[in-house]
């Protein structure tokens, strides 16, 4: 199992270094009073303490991504831990952490408000559209996922429906309320929870001497599927996932200092890509080869997977903490997401969200639209999450490169991966049965010729917003904090 505990060696060998490079290139400012303060208003920007928004934030952008998806993409053998190693490190990492940082910069704007001002106003109708289709179909995935399991570990004794209101009655209390009231007080607990399940199947991994495979270029998946692009948009969270801007701005409103930005930000994402890592070995070691794993992945999906790696490894009480935790993560996701399509929306409309009536009649109609995603094929919706995600990932990724150009700074840290992210976004939606179903190698000159020309067109538009000397942040230094 060297190259399973290499890899997890190099993700916090990472967040050491290159997440300290980021750090100094983005350049905290220490002094500069942060949108908790600035923006106060009792509900969605309220300061709390930096393990307090650590263990939110790794709640907020995990789900069942960190899981599901590292277990379906372990069918590719090895190069899934390459994916996450390299993808979390180089892409992922530095996507939450910009995308934070601007949003606190911004008064704790949304990926809209940031993409209307680093990449034109028509793309903040753009980008609102996607995030807010995003977050319905993550809300709507994460309410079948948990379901699913609950159901599983009730061996069935209680319908699939109640579940599924219970979990939907949860989340219109979490969407609802102000921040500190249910997800600032539970969720530090739900984090510890997910930590040590994960934890705990990983070092049971190790006890057990489980055969995790070694390093390897090699497609193991038995069905042939292509690495390139599908990879890409099996393993989305725990590598880069366009999710994950969405959620940021909610832990930029409550962040206290930007020199939390990093714990916060950048090594929740490492942690993340270490649980990834765990249940893809678990993945890849426990089911007799590629072949097993496919059948049980077909019988029962990925929720199977996960109880019969936490029973084996973990006992019967242990392995049921350890699906508990597996459960909790994509509740966690699933509330912040229909949170965040408020805010987003909210900012969009400019409707202020003090009144529990202007919040209302905005989350209604979200939980209504989900509630009828939810008579929709898993499997659909999920291909679906994935290009959208991938395609918002691309989004997020563009406007940090903006942002560093403006500022004079290096913006090929986030320009590299989010070129790379947006061939595969285009080869991947050309080639696919959900998208336009071209063979493969017309589907790859399309992917490149279109990136290509969207980064012409990045480089136009870059020019142009520095010679216009654009603002970076918002002006606070009129702020005064209060006595």
């Amino acid at each position: 199992m060297y190259t399973f505990l290499a890899g997890i060696v190099l993700l916090i060998i990472g967040y050491f270094t290159y997440g300290k490079f980021i750090e100094k290139l983005f350049g905290v400012k220490e002094s500069r009073p942060t949108p908790a303060y600035v923006n106060g208003d009792g509900m969605d920007y309220i300061p709390m303490s930096t393990p307090k928004n650590s263990l939110i934030q790794l709640l907020n952008i995990a789900g069942t991504g960190p899981v599901f998806g590292p277990i379906m993409g372990a069918l590719y053998g090895p190069a899934a831990f390459i994916w996450i190693v390299v993808g979390c490190i180089f892409a992922g990492a530095v996507h939450d952490y910009l995308t934070g940082m601007i949003s606190i910069r911004n008064r704790g704007a949304h990926l809209p408000e940031l993409a209307s001002k680093f990449l034109g106003k028509v793309m903040k109708h753009i980008v609102n559209g996607f995030a807010v289709l995003l977050l319905l179909l993550v809300g709507t995935v994460f309410v079948s996922t948990p379901a699913s399991l609950l159901h599983l570990l009730a061996d069935g004794r209680v319908a699939l429906g109640i579940f599924i209101a219970f979990i939907f009655a949860y989340y219109i209390l979490a969407t609802m309320l102000p921040v500190d009231k249910i997800i600032g007080r539970l969720y530090p607990y739900f984090g510890a929870l997910l930590l040590l399940s994960a934890i705990g199947v990983g070092i049971g991994l190790v006890v057990t001497g489980a055969p995790i495979p070694e390093l390897s270029f090699q497609n193991f998946h038995p069905e042939g599927a292509a690495i390139f692009p599908l990879l890409f948009f099996t393993i989305s969270c725990g590598a880069l996932s366009g999710f994950h801007a969405t959620q940021t701005p909610i832990i930029s409103r409550t962040t206290r200092k930007e020199k939390e930005g990093r714990k916060i930000f950048y090594g929740m994402m490492i942690a993340e890509g270490i649980i990834a890592m765990i249940w893809a070995a678990a993945a890849m070691s426990m089911f007799n080869g590629y072949n097993g794993l496919n059948d049980i992945l077909a019988a029962g999906g990925p929720g199977a997977i996960v109880s019969e790696a936490s029973t084996t490894l973990l006992g019967a009480i242990g392995g049921t903490l350890a699906v508990l935790g597996v459960i909790i993560l994509p509740i966690t996701s699933g509330d912040t997401a229909f949170r965040s399509a408020r805010m987003i929306i909210a900012d969009y409309l400019k409707i202020g969200q003090k009144k529990f009536s202007s919040r209302l009649w905005i989350a209604l109609p979200l939980f209504a639209v989900s509630m009828i995603l939810t008579q929709i094929d898993f499997e659909l919706l999920w291909r679906y999450f994935n290009w959208a995600n991938q395609s918002t990932a691309v989004i997020a990724l563009f406007v940090g490169s903006m942002y560093l150009y403006i500022a004079g700074k290096n913006y090929f840290v986030a320009l590299i991966p989010g070129t790379f992210m947006l061939i595969m976004v285009i080869t991947y939606i050309l080639s696919q049965p959900i998208g336009f179903n071209l063979p493969m190698n017309i589907s790859w000159g399309g992917g490149f010729i279109g990136a290509a020309l969207l980064v012409v067109l990045f480089f136009k538009a870059a020019a142009k917003a520095r010679a216009n000397n654009i603002p970076l942040e918002v002006d606070v230094s009129d702020w005064k904090q209060a006595s």
